[in-house]
């Protein structure tokens, strides 16, 4: 607060402190500038790219899914956050050059598909081993899953682009630099729905280049994945131009996924692993049988050596191999198992124990010099072996993926989320702990340790939601497996017990369209505002229950187009049915607080609808909201507590390959609407998840997208920045803890966040940034007992920082 108040008094004292739009006025972002986020927890996940320094055993880097970049200079024992900063934190891939360790290359957006995954805006390139980075270009690629440096030339690099995958594009295939990244070719491109998977260079010959290429859609129904598109190329030139490998023993039918990799202590030997339908038939053609073909000529002549689906099993999520560098006959197999081979690939076997390295596999670098010496990254985190991978040193970054945050009412409050790879968690905002110090950057043995959050039962997508009334009782929902009615599960905290509520417990296998429910991986939920016993959760339908779970009734017809073309199969070659692809499903839930029986549903087919008496009759209002495109998502419906008619709606359609903010608001029941993005700018990382209303200053609004927090002072005709130090990670959910006034962000990739108290902005009018001076409103403060700090690893960067002491 003191800060703040400084640097109000400097805006005020320069002239700064309203920014003039139209006949109003706005506070200066200057003015808050130095408000600062804390984050608070809980431990991460996801790593997607990897990669060491040849002959160095203490430098790595890891890159998240949506967490930006870390750095390592002690083997893996303690990390730094390198990427905070940049405007994209979805790393597809990391390289350092042979010939300078100095110069690392990032691919931004993830290329390991799934639904809720994030895109990137280029590659950027650091000549000072991470301290900084310059975005180099291709900014609408999308995905860059990976990039080769040419050994004795830094300045020749390819970068392989799988596209965003939302839609046909030409910004697809691979790219090329001879100048360092200043220029671009694209020196390979198929068509605008296929892009590139892999590239494996020969490490004795640069000038040959082998790229996979993978024809792939991925929507909000479905994916799609193979065609003729997808193949295997080879290029002999550096990569200036290349030509398709057929026959010679590669399958001849469509094929999907395509990932080389190329013996680093052999180049001779190259392997390739294709995703093929397995010869079940697929679009009324035969398929290939076959996961794993080797070449031992160059690649002039192929053999298919396994059909193990530990080499290649969910293809689309996982794929990809590794040669031990001074063995060509030594293979490692990354997926939700961990494989290993000794006989260039013709047995595998699943690495367990000690020997497994995490779970949910994605990328591995081996040290060229030294194949004792490797990396792993993981949906656990990330892995270091010194010992060929008999044993693991395994770490946990702060870049958790937060789908939802709630709070409850308790001094001090706890922080509930679902995080993805993890179960349903409950934390402190503040530990109460008697020791100075703070994580998330920071380190230190105290803040908020990650043992002081804990699981609360349920599933890793759905919503964590505390009874209002009685913070013991927990609620959690997630997908289930996709076809067995959605996860929902009462906890009660007081017990450490929990109970499986879940509408329809049938297991149903199958595409969406065989299903009596339709329950979406990140399948809403809400407990009513004027009842605390009345419970609400979606799927084509609205059910709500008032006995605890015990029975469910549907209070709604099917709200959504029901669109049984976009209900089938989703995975292509490799069928993939689990409910995270579902189409035509309710996404938010929200009862008017003002007025009891009014709820919102949107829908991830793009409809809103609305009852006014309970659920007795409905309403859709879709055709009220201004040019709305098709096929939105609505991420969440802020029903307001000032006026039972307004309401304000955030639609994603990223999807659908529109990556544009939509915002709206009614205050007459939806008979109206008006676009509120203004001032939010258009990029590839726009689009919008979560809006919120603040709690005790009418027209004072959040905002979350895919890489930042906005804030409006004027009931949405204007947005500005809210980020100061918070990372750019999606921002996917925010909540007002009311008692403590703050502003609780659940990041996806960067955990949970706390902007302490926002009184600051609620009194930020234009007649007080009129004024000589003002003093702000401190919030109560309270003096806790402290408590005993549990065992705390060193300096673990995923600890969280506590509050300011006292009225600070």
């Amino acid at each position: 607060m003191r800060k703040l108040i400084l640097v109000v008094l400097a805006a005020l004292a320069a002239g700064t402190a309203l920014v003039a739009q139209g006949q109003g006025a706005r506070p200066s972002p200057d003015v808050y500038s130095r408000l600062r986020w804390r984050f608070v927890g809980p431990e991460g996940n996801r790593i997607s790219a990897v990669v060491g320094i040849p002959g160095d055993p203490l430098v790595y880097y890891a890159g998240s899914a949506s967490g930006g970049i870390a750095k390592t200079v002690d083997g893996g024992v303690h990390w730094t956050e390198l990427f905070d900063d940049q405007p994209a934190q979805s790393i597809g891939s990391l390289a350092v050059a042979a010939s300078d360790p100095n110069i690392v290359w990032a691919g931004t957006g993830e290329a390991w598909i799934r639904s809720h995954i994030s895109i990137g805006d280029g590659i950027y390139k650091s000549t000072d081993a991470g301290h900084t980075w310059t975005n180099m270009g291709l900014e609408k690629t999308g995905r860059i899953g990976r990039v080769v440096i040419d050994p004795a030339n830094p300045q020749i690099v390819s970068a392989c682009a799988l596209g965003t995958a939302y839609g046909p594009q030409q910004e697809r295939g691979v790219f090329r630099t001879t100048d360092g990244g200043a220029t671009w070719q694209r020196t390979l491109f198929v068509d605008e729905n296929t892009g590139c998977s892999e590239i494996a260079m020969n490490p004795r010959n640069p000038r040959i280049l082998f790229a996979g290429m993978w024809q792939l859609e991925l929507h909000t129904w479905g994916r799609e994945s193979g065609g003729p598109g997808s193949g295997l190329f080879m290029s002999r030139d550096g990569g200036a131009t290349w030509k398709k490998l057929t026959g010679h023993g590669l399958p001849a039918k469509p094929v999907g996924k395509v990932m080389p990799a190329v013996a680093y202590s052999n180049p001779n030997r190259v392997y390739v692993l294709i995703e093929t339908g397995d010869g079940v038939p697929w679009k009324g053609q035969d398929t290939d049988r076959g996961q794993l073909w080797r070449s031992d000529d160059g690649g002039e002549n192929w053999k298919m050596i396994n059909a193990d689906r530990n080499a290649m099993g969910r293809t689309a999520y996982y794929a990809r191999m590794a040669v031990a560098t001074d063995n060509d006959n030594e293979t490692y197999y990354l997926n939700a198992s961990f494989s290993k081979s000794i006989d260039a690939g013709a047995t595998l076997a699943v690495q367990q124990g000690q020997e497994a390295p995490g779970g949910d596999h994605h990328d591995m670098w081996i040290d060229p010099t030294n194949a004792n010496r490797m990396i792993v990254g993981h949906d656990q985190g990330v892995s270091v072996s010194q010992t060929r991978g008999r044993t693991w040193l395994k770490q946990r970054l702060p870049n958790a993926q937060l789908y939802h945050v709630t709070v409850d009412n308790q001094i001090p409050y706890y922080i509930y989320t679902n995080k993805q790879d993890g179960p349903s968690y409950r934390g402190p905002s503040n530990s109460r702990l008697d020791e100075g110090g703070r994580g998330g950057g920071g380190g230190g043995r105290s803040g908020i340790p990650r043992g002081m959050w804990h699981s609360i039962g349920g599933g890793e997508s759905g919503f964590a939601t505390p009874d209002p009334v009685d913070p013991n009782i927990i609620w959690s929902t997630a997908s289930g497996s996709g076809s067995v009615g959605g996860i929902v599960v009462r906890y009660d905290e007081s017990r450490r017990q929990l109970r499986d509520v879940e509408v329809w417990p049938d297991n149903e296998n199958g595409p969406p369209a065989d299903l009596k429910y339709r329950f979406v991986w990140d399948a809403p939920f809400a407990i009513s505002p004027h009842d605390h016993n009345k419970i609400y959760v979606g799927s084509q339908y609205l059910h709500q229950s008032t006995d605890g779970g015990q029975s469910w009734q549907e209070i709604s017809p099917d709200v959504t187009l029901n669109d049984k073309t976009r209900q089938q199969s989703s995975g292509g070659l490799t069928p993939d049915n689990i409910g995270v692809e579902y189409g035509g499903v309710i996404h938010a839930i929200a009862e008017s607080p003002k007025q009891a029986g009014v709820i919102w549903v949107g829908t991830n087919d793009g409809l809103v609808q609305l009852t006014r008496d309970g659920g007795k009759t409905w309403t859709n209002v879709t055709k009220n909201i201004p040019n709305l495109p098709p096929w939105g998502t609505v991420g969440n419906i802020e029903a307001s507590r000032y006026d039972a008619g307004a309401a304000y709606i955030a639609v994603d359609f990223h999807q659908v390959n529109n990556r544009d903010p939509f915002v709206y608001k009614t205050t007459d029941y939806g008979a109206s609407w008006k676009p509120i993005t203004n001032g939010i700018p258009h990029s590839m990382l726009s689009y919008a998840h979560c809006v919120r209303e603040d709690p005790l200053k009418r027209g004072l609004l959040y905002l979350g997208t895919e890489n930042g927090v906005y804030v409006s002072f004027d009931d949405g005709d204007n947005w500005q920045s809210l980020q100061m130090n918070l990372p750019h990670a999606p921002a996917y959910w925010l909540v007002v803890q009311e008692h403590f006034n703050d502003l609780v962000v659940g990041t996806y990739g960067r955990g949970a966040w706390i902007l302490d108290d926002v009184t600051p902005l609620r009194e930020l009018t234009p007649q007080v940034l009129n004024a000589d001076a003002h003093l702000f409103a401190p919030r109560a403060a309270y003096r806790f007992r402290a408590i005993t700090s549990p065992a705390t690893p060193y300096d673990d960067l995923t600890v969280g920082e506590n509050p300011p002491y006292g009225a600070d």
